[in-house]
């Protein structure tokens, strides 16, 4: 018997909220502005039970930072995030009054390194990176087939990466950290650097290959560090012209000291972009829905 599952991608323009069926189908997608906390989850929940009766479980993926530890007395938050309106936010604690049902609760970007696990790019691999390139920096990360959480969740936006000032004199402009690669590579700092968005640059822009030096760089952190067997790349910065030159650049940087084939003949096929197109990050919250009721049943 087909069960259905709610389905949020919370994000810092607008939330995507669908009703999942345990057969890994969206139905009744809708977008929904962000707005204020109770003028955005008012129209969540109008969404969800209009069209959502009967749903057994509902899963958020969600901007942040949040707190995903279950045993935290802030559970279920967004937390310290510069959307100043959304900042302690008890969004698992709304949702659960709202909707009477069990809430499974992670980063918007976890939940798209899960989609692709399950269903995409990532597909039949147990290790892998998912890195979204948009306003803002975010990663995600799938550790021997799990979802990876420690101290609180992975922050791959706010990585620090060498900043050569003299090529790039740019400050950067992460409230929090200034130069770390969410303040040099991301959407916003693209358009504070060069006075234009992203989308308006020419492809042939040096701004470009700048872009590919930050991201390469941190390619080369991740790699050595989680040691994942694939990269995925997602966001509205990452077009098509952005991965032969973060490809190469990664490889460049290794130098082959990382002497794989995945890196020296085939990088063409280790960084990627979703398979999933804009859908990872919401199969990836249905996955953490169909989860979520799959361990409450083993526990019972």
């Amino acid at each position: 018997m087909t069960r259905y599952f709610g389905v949020v991608e919370a994000g810092g323009t607008k939330f995507m909220c669908a009703i999942g069926t345990s057969d890994g189908e969206l139905i009744n997608e809708t977008r929904i502005q962000t707005r204020s906390p109770s003028e955005t989850m008012d129209d969540v929940i109008e969404f969800f039970r209009e069209h959502g009766k009967g749903i057994v479980a509902c899963g958020i993926g969600s901007f942040g930072p949040i707190d995903a530890r279950e045993s935290s007395p802030t559970y279920g938050h967004i937390t310290s995030t510069t959307k100043v309106l959304w900042r302690d936010f008890d969004i698992v604690g709304f949702v659960k009054r709202a909707l009477g049902v069990p809430v499974a609760f992670d980063t918007d970007v976890n939940a798209a390194a899960l989609g692709e696990a399950v269903s995409g790019a990532a597909r039949g691999i147990r290790n892998v990176v998912y890195v979204t390139v948009g306003t803002g920096v975010g990663g995600g990360a799938i550790v021997e087939g799990a979802v990876l959480h420690g101290l609180l969740h992975p922050e791959m936006g706010h990585i620090r990466v060498p900043h050569d000032w003299a090529r790039d004199p740019f400050r950067g402009n992460c409230p929090y950290h200034g130069d770390c690669l969410e303040g040099l590579a991301a959407g916003r700092a693209i358009e504070a650097r060069w006075g234009v968005s992203a989308s308006a640059i020419a492809r042939d822009h040096q701004a470009w290959v700048l872009e590919a030096e930050y991201l390469g760089l941190a390619c080369a952190n991740w790699i050595c560090t989680l040691s994942p067997q694939k990269i995925i790349f997602g966001g509205g910065v990452m077009q098509s012209q952005m991965f032969p030159l973060v490809r190469e650049r990664t490889r460049s940087l290794l130098n082959d000291y990382v002497d794989v084939p995945e890196i020296t003949e085939n990088i063409d096929s280790y960084i990627v972009p979703p398979l999933l197109g804009h859908r990872s990050g919401m199969l990836g919250a249905l996955e953490l829905a169909q989860r979520c009721v799959s361990l409450a049943n083993s526990r019972s």
